[in-house]
């Protein structure tokens, strides 16, 4: 395991989200969704998110999740992902972290 001080990070902004929309992500070469993340005053962003063994695209819809928002836009397939969906993979998929209780969107995780 390498070790990294507070400084290290401090420069990776990890913020609450809620879902606003999940759409199927046919041309992704895993099986993913296309999230769209309401982060309060950062705005609206994009992510493909590979959850599709644990959810569905309705249940996904109002759930609060945590993100990176400062890594660099990555084009997967023929979509642009703003932002990284933080979670757990584990041997039946992966599973989405996220507040325990309702928080402000676009608050940091600290």
């Amino acid at each position: 395991m390498e070790y990294i001080d507070f400084q290290d990070f401090k420069k990776v902004d990890i913020r609450a989200g809620k879902i606003v929309s999940a759409d199927d992500f046919p041309n992704a070469k895993k099986p993913a969704y296309k999230l769209k993340i309401d982060f309060g005053e950062l705005g609206v962003k994009k992510s493909s998110a590979q959850i599709t063994k644990l959810y569905k695209k309705e249940d996904l819809l109002g759930k609060q999740v945590v993100a990176v928002v400062n890594f660099k836009p990555k084009r997967v397939a023929d979509f642009l992902s703003e932002v990284l969906v933080l979670g757990v993979e584990t041997e039946n998929g992966v599973v989405l972290l996220s507040p325990d209780s309702e928080v402000p969107l676009g608050k940091n995780v600290s």
